[in-house]
């Protein structure tokens, strides 16, 4: 990656001198259906002016290129093999108003940066996108790479006639057949930043729908709608879906934003061997094609496709109009976009519960990225294009969507919106920082926000809260911030007996709740609760803290946790165990007995789904070795018991199939898997779709129960890019030392590859029973670090910094080693924070292990 860093200091500087007006850029793509095919033709003409002209008046351009062929600056040939080097084309002698017109020969990708071309094998079919963020559309096109430097784009392509073509403006015209080549060119873009322009092209299925709305100066907003994916895929998109959810969110933040959608049409692409879940392109979204769903799965699947399309949705207002100034305020349009997709959610949508699974799932990311050695405020210091390619992470996204509801509930819903409108229209098509936001919202709301920044978006990591001695108590790890001003809801919760003898299926009801403000480390609870009641703190989920249970309020859930009638309460509490557990408070076995007991009757599919991989973890990582047999034993009868129960067809009958294969470690696991494969052994209900199919192979697989042979035999019945992805890693969870060697040359040997192969083939390489079969992989892990590093793209090689990491192998030999590498001095930042976390999680199973007992 040597040179094709960028430093904030260096963008200001180039920002300060540079205004960009216009880009042109002509792309020639007819030759991407040729074998093989690795370079396109790219021209850029940018014209732009300087503020300080004159004969010592330089700037630079961005480019990733195998070559630059020519390099024209106002009519002057410049010579490429001078101004070309390092990813960077320097200018000098410039006018105060400038066009330069770079030619360049740049590579498709195989690793989704940049271009990506792919070649579909179930029909031998090429389809390409462009994925950008934060920096790599200079693999594109020549250009000035910061979100600051903000201009219109026109795109003018070439490519194999029949394909379809998108980009973020409209097609205007196409251009007749030559040679079996047409050209589109595209209508010129609002001012926005080039990490956000976007190229589709290929063979694409195209779904077409239209959304209309009245506006309030009576004119209408026609906005052209298309829904894409590959034509192997087209029997399983089901774009209705997709439409009814845009629209929907379209008519919402149409309500509550005041500010017409203004980017013409709204195509959403979904696309293959995608780095991320979606791209919020003006015009031109793109989405991982794993929304297209080809198996069965559960409805928390189909929720979670709504949150990210109302996710990128957000971002056209708070992103794409409205942009950060550096990425240190990245957080403007990830948290704000982050909070939306579940507040349209639970307003727009049928997904009424949507708070609940930001409450399970993204706030346990937050939680987590929040107590690593490399935590950082919200707003980040991201001194180059490295940091901020990391800051894409659980405290951007959700902690700091956490922390706009809490900032709801403590400046009101109208407050926080007439902020955000305010916010909108006052720096439409611009860029702006932490001040900007915060100047609208002390305006609309009359609050001091500058007092709340501080605690919550420039200070890092969490608070816990625990009820000790009549009083709430926060506190924070040593140098943390000890108490913040937290609006919280304290609930007191009783059980309404049902006379039985078995307390669980008694109900549990909520008896009295009131809101307050906790701002000091310890405050008087002022709450009558009996004996008998249980008091959740956070009730509702306002505040972002973790939450502690004393031992009588484990009791109490202990016997009672499935019996609470609220979701979100029940979900509160398996947070709290979680947390525990990851903190050593609360033994693994501990923790598997809880869900023993209770993810039976949970009515949310998708907390039980994520009971189930976090059992998965503490089998993996939580267990000392003497106490991982009675949990896989309990875990797996408990699988195997609610598999047999769960009503035909349902939801949760498929999230019990998959977890019978996560927890599978024995004989009579293995044997039923096996009877499901050949249906030798049917559960009514249950069909063993493609994707079931390799999940059970893979927990076959893992157990010395499938061999190669019998492996790639099951990809003569899903030849798909899928199939092909899932082979790769059920080959490298073979309990052999040929099949990990194997799996660790392709991933970490090879070359840069698609990151969903580099995942698959990772996660099988460290599946194991035990450290024997990993342990010779500890010092070859630390041996290739920075040369990966050096030389693989940066999303391939943070992938292999953090997945690649020995942290199966739980022994203190492996933190003493990662400590002596960590000791050196020569490794580069980026990388350093990928070990150093990975460190810690390594640490963390290591304390969890200590406090192992028997449940």
């Amino acid at each position: 990656m040597a040179g094709r860093n960028l430093t904030r200091d260096e963008a200001r500087e180039r920002a300060r001198l540079i205004t960009v007006d216009t880009y042109r850029i002509e792309l020639d793509l007819s030759g991407a259906k040729a074998e093989g095919a690795e370079t396109f033709r790219s021209a850029s003409t940018i014209r732009f002016t300087h503020a300080e002209p004159g004969p010592d008046a330089s700037t630079f351009l961005d480019l990733i290129a195998p070559q630059v062929e020519s390099v024209t600056l106002n009519g002057r040939s410049l010579d490429p093999d001078s101004v070309f080097r390092d990813s960077r084309i320097e200018l000098t002698g410039l006018a105060a108003q400038n066009e330069v017109t770079v030619v360049a020969s740049c590579a498709y990708s195989r690793s989704g940066e940049g271009l990506h071309r792919f070649v579909d094998p179930a029909d031998g079919q090429v389809y390409l996108y462009t994925q950008f963020e934060p920096a790599d559309a200079r693999r594109l096109y020549a250009n000035f790479e910061q979100p600051d430097l903000k201009a219109s784009f026109v795109f003018d392509i070439m490519a194999p006639a029949g394909w379809h073509m998108s980009s973020n403006g409209a097609a205007l015209t196409r251009r007749p057949v030559v040679d079996g080549a047409a050209r589109w060119i595209f209508a010129p873009t609002q001012r926005i930043s080039t990490y956000i322009t976007a190229v589709v092209a290929g063979p694409y299925h195209v779904a077409r729908d239209h959304y209309t709305r009245k506006l309030p100066d009576g004119s209408t907003l026609d906005v052209p709608l298309a829904a894409l994916c590959r034509a192997s895929l087209a029997k399983s998109f089901d774009a209705d879906e997709i439409f009814l959810v845009t629209k929907q969110g379209l008519d919402f933040f149409h309500e509550i934003f005041d500010f017409p959608y203004p980017f013409g049409k709204y195509d959403q692409a979904f696309v293959p061997e995608y780095n991320l879940g979606a791209m919020e392109n003006p015009g031109c979204v793109t989405f991982t094609e794993d929304y297209v769903f080809q198996s069965k799965v559960t409805d928390a699947a189909h929720e979670a496709r709504a949150c990210t399309i109302l996710h990128e949705m957000a971002h056209m207002w708070s992103g794409d109009l409205v942009t950060m100034r550096w990425w240190d305020d990245l957080w403007l349009k990830e948290s704000f976009a982050e909070f939306m997709g579940s507040y349209a959610q639970v307003r727009a949508t049928r997904w009424q519960n949507a708070w609940v699974t930001f409450a399970n799932r993204r706030k346990a990311w937050a939680y987590r990225q929040d107590q690593l050695p490399t935590t950082h405020p919200i707003v980040a210091v991201i001194n180059d294009l490295e940091d901020a390619t990391l800051n894409f992470d659980g405290i951007t996204y959700a902690k700091g969507a956490a922390v706009l509801k809490q900032l709801v509930a403590y400046v009101g819903e109208d407050a926080f919106l007439e902020g955000a409108r305010r916010y909108f229209k006052r720096h439409a098509y611009g860029n702006t920082t932490l001040a900007d936001l915060l100047a609208v919202l002390a305006e609309a709301s009359g609050r001091d926000m500058e007092g709340w920044s501080q605690a919550w978006l420039e200070t890092a990591q969490l608070n816990t809260m625990i009820i000790e001695g009549g009083a709430i108590v926060q506190f924070a790890a040593p140098g943390y911030l000890e108490a913040r001003p937290h609006r919280i809801a304290v609930a007191s919760y009783a059980a309404r007996e049902s006379g039985g003898a078995d307390r669980v299926g008694d109900e549990v009801v909520r008896t009295a709740r009131r809101e307050l403000d906790v701002t000091e480390a310890r405050t008087p609870l002022a709450f009558d609760s009996t004996q008998d009641e249980f008091t959740l703190l956070n009730d509702g989920d306002l505040t972002y803290a973790k939450i502690r249970f004393t031992r009588p309020q484990l009791d109490f859930v202990r016997d009672r946790l499935s019996a609470f009638g609220d979701p979100m309460a029940r979900t509160l509490v398996w947070s709290a165990l979680w947390n525990m557990t990851r903190d050593a408070e609360l033994s693994g076995l501990e923790f598997i007995e809880f869900v023993d007991r209770h993810a039976a009757v949970e009515s949310q599919v998708g907390v039980v789904q994520n009971l189930m991989q976090q059992t998965t973890t503490v089998l993996d990582l939580y267990l000392a070795p003497e106490a991982v047999q009675i949990g896989a034993e309990r875990a797996a009868a408990m699988a195997r018991r609610e598999l047999a129960a769960a009503e035909p067809g349902s939801d949760h009958q498929l999230v019990w199939a998959r977890a019978l294969a996560s927890t599978a470690r024995g004989e009579q696991d293995y044997a039923l898997l096996e009877g499901l494969l050949t249906d030798s052994q049917p559960i009514d209900g249950l069909t063993v779709d493609a994707d079931l199919r390799w999940t059970f192979l893979h927990a076959l697989a893992r157990g010395g129960r499938a061999d190669r042979a019998a492996l790639e035999a099951a990809l003569e019945r899903d030849a798909t890019a899928v199939g092909r992805r899932k082979l790769a890693g059920c080959l490298a969870a073979r309990p052999i030392a040929e099949a990990k060697h194997e799996a660790w040359q392709l991933a970490v040997e090879s070359g840069d590859q698609p990151t969903d192969l580099l995942r698959e083939l990772l996660a099988g390489l460290s599946t194991a029973d035990g450290p024997e079969l990993l342990r010779p992989f500890v010092e070859p892990y630390f041996d290739v670090l920075d040369r990966i590093w050096a030389q693989r793209t940066i999303e391939n090689a943070r992938r292999i910094a953090s997945l690649a990491f020995p942290g199966r192998v739980v022994e203190p030999d492996t933190l003493d080693r990662t400590d002596r590498w960590l000791a050196e001095e020569a490794h580069a930042p980026a990388l350093r924070r990928l070990v150093v976390e990975a460190r810690d999680d390594l640490a963390r199973a290591l304390r969890a292990r200590s406090v192992t007992v028997t449940a």
